[in-house]
């Protein structure tokens, strides 16, 4: 009988499992393999309207959002490393004790290890080298990431995280530079400034394009596993998710429906071939 394979994503806050790949994650799932989300903080610094706190505060609105969203994925659980969110870089909140940007990379690296060692993924993925869009803890866990991926086969490393284990391949979510030019020429067209996106107008996004990154995988995902990400992506309401999309967003929906959903990856282990993947469990017994 074969195994049930198992992936792990280790994403910066709550709404990165559905705001970026939630619909390869909902495809795993839905497939049978076990999929879980590792989250490094709580969101804390991101802005959440009055109208949906009702009593509460942030990060436990946000994880109520995400608790909403891994069960729209249908994922096998949620880990939650326990870093406070850092904040666009600048931000006030990026000097707070706590915040993840602020933490050894050494002592993230300590944690995830012990994720690693004790769900032994098949598949490992995280953040690309720049964050998606710059975020300083989605590079601080991209680097935490790369580190814990090298050291958690090591029997010397972390005993007390538990055995070693090695996962067969960890990727990087990258997005294709082709389409986020063409987003970047559109986004005036809509009266909208690609140097100020984002909630909060903090996303520079013609710096993003600076940075271009292989894309290794292409997973294709169906119908039903594109509802399950749009659902997730709704339980995120107070990060904007489930609000009807108008201008630029619909014509990128458009352009999805056209081509078909799918998500991008890039192979950082093992290193990849000539050919691109269509499965991230491609190989694997």
């Amino acid at each position: 009988m074969l195994s049930v394979k198992t992936i792990i994503f280790f994403g910066a806050h709550p709404d990165d499992e559905s705001f970026g790949l939630g619909g390869t994650l909902a495809r795993y799932a839905l497939a049978g393999v076990k999929v879980y989300y590792a989250c490094a903080t709580r969101g804390e610094a991101g802005t959440v309207d009055n109208k949906y706190l009702q009593g509460r505060v942030a990060y436990e609105v946000r994880l109520a959002e995400m608790a909403c969203a891994a069960d729209a994925l249908s994922l096998a659980g949620v880990v939650y490393l326990g870093y406070r969110d850092s904040g666009m870089r600048g931000a006030a909140e990026n000097e707070h004790p706590e915040a993840l940007m602020r933490a050894p990379m050494e002592e993230v690296a300590k944690r995830m290890v012990k994720v690693m060692r004790e769900l032994k993924p098949d598949v490992v993925i995280t953040h690309d080298a720049g964050g998606g869009y710059g975020h300083p803890d989605h590079i601080a866990v991209h680097q935490a990431v790369v580190r814990a991926f090298e050291l958690a086969p090591n029997p010397q490393c972390y005993p007390e995280a538990g055995p070693p284990f090695q996962a067969a391949k960890l990727y990087f979510s990258v997005r294709p530079v082709g389409f986020m030019k063409l987003a970047v020429r559109l986004m005036p067209l809509f009266g909208q400034d690609p140097r100020r996106f984002g909630r909060n107008k903090d996303i520079d996004l013609t710096q993003i394009m600076s940075a271009e990154y292989p894309v290794n995988a292409v997973v294709r995902f169906d119908r039903v596993a594109m509802k399950k990400r749009d659902e997730a992506s709704a339980c995120h309401a107070s990060q904007g998710g489930g609000r009807s999309r108008s201008g630029i967003f619909r014509l990128f929906g458009f352009f999805e429906n056209l081509r078909g959903p799918r998500d991008y990856f890039m192979r950082a282990y093992p290193p990849p071939g000539k050919k691109r993947e269509k499965d991230l469990l491609e190989g694997l017994a």
